[in-house]
């Protein structure tokens, strides 16, 4: 399986505000809010403004959280990414 890559929206077109356990993140450029859980707005800060996909990702996650880059990590991310994709907050590179 190959992964896609994503490329996320740029930084200043989100505003990402925590609401207790539920993150609202406002795209000003379609001009929507996305109530999402972690680990929706790590994986986007994780992202920066390079393209990834779920290896890299799963690879720059690890560095700062207890995951196994090389295996289990990657599935999850490669749904998260397709899940970010469907609300418009990351594009395929």
């Amino acid at each position: 399986m190959v992964d896609r890559a994503y490329r996320a929206a740029p930084a200043d077109a989100l505003r990402i505000e925590p609401l207790g356990e539920l993150i609202a993140i406002f795209d000003r450029r379609s001009m929507q809010t996305h109530l999402v859980v972690s680990p929706m707005p790590e994986i986007l800060d994780a992202m920066g403004s390079d393209s990834c996909d779920a290896a890299d990702l799963a690879a720059r996650l690890a560095a700062g959280f207890d995951l196994d880059a090389a295996t289990d990590a990657r599935p999850i991310l490669a749904e998260r990414l397709a899940e970010l994709a469907a609300m418009g907050l990351v594009e395929r590179a």
